[in-house]
């Protein structure tokens, strides 16, 4: 079962699918998509985890990425503005469908996004997170000026960092220069999956295995010679780590 969704964040509508949904009470996963992407980098990990017997949301942050269908202007879009997006989904995922919790995914930005918002909201609202090749290398990329394709002097960030291939505005950078990614989403306490690729070019791997060692409850899984975004046989075992980590809640 597949239905379409929209919340509200600041009079700006996210929109969005739920899978699965086909009775209250359920344990709900909301999944939040990577930088220049769309809700569509989530939809195979929707449908194995509604499969399994999940309610599985997917949904497109407002101006974060190509061909997203929430409104919101791309030059707008921060790592903060998305964790505000992200506290809107949970918010109307929470009254449409009457969970009986929620655990968060994300991949790249969104396992960033998702990392920091577990942290604020804890474990009694988050029930647990999986993070794949999640992006927390977004604030030293703002230090050394090189954000993905966009260079810029960090020392004076101008009003646009770029137009192409995604319009991206000064706050992109501003808002997480000065951020020390580990502090901030260390301190979460309930089960987390973190999962990424030995060959990541633009996560490199020294990220994931800093991260692995700030919270108490996890399970970690390197997949060997993976880029970022898995593919094939790796997406195959990613998809696998997700249901081995997330039967047990069936059984609750």
């Amino acid at each position: 079962m597949e239905i379409k969704i929209a919340y509200q964040r600041d009079g700006l509508i996210i929109r969005g699918h739920a899978y699965g949904a086909n009775r209250k009470g359920m344990h709900a996963v909301i999944l939040s998509h990577g930088f220049l992407a769309n809700e569509k980098m989530c939809t195979q990990y929707a449908k194995v985890l509604a499969d399994l017997g999940f309610l599985a949301v997917t949904f497109d942050f407002c101006g974060g990425g190509i061909k997203c269908s929430s409104d919101g202007r791309t030059q707008d879009m921060t790592v903060l503005s998305e964790k505000e997006d992200l506290k809107a989904v949970i918010k109307g995922v929470r009254e449409q469908f009457l969970p009986a919790d929620i655990s968060l995914m994300g991949c790249s930005q969104g396992g960033f996004v998702s990392g920091l918002l577990a942290k604020e909201l804890g474990s009694q609202q988050i029930k647990q997170l999986i993070m794949f090749y999640p992006a927390v290398c977004i604030p030293d990329d703002a230090r050394k000026g090189k954000m993905m394709v966009y260079q810029f002097d960090p020392e004076n960030i101008p009003d646009m960092l770029g137009r192409f291939p995604m319009k991206l505005g000064r706050n992109y950078a501003k808002t997480v220069i000065d951020m020390d990614p580990f502090e901030e989403m260390k301190g979460y306490e309930g089960p987390v999956l973190l999962v990424h690729g030995t060959d990541d070019r633009i996560v490199d791997i020294s990220y994931g295995r800093r991260l692995k060692e700030i919270y108490p409850d996890i399970r970690y899984q390197e997949i060997e010679g993976a880029d970022h975004g898995f593919r094939g046989k790796d997406d195959e075992l990613a998809c696998s780590y997700i249901a081995e980590f997330m039967k047990p809640l069936l059984l609750d």
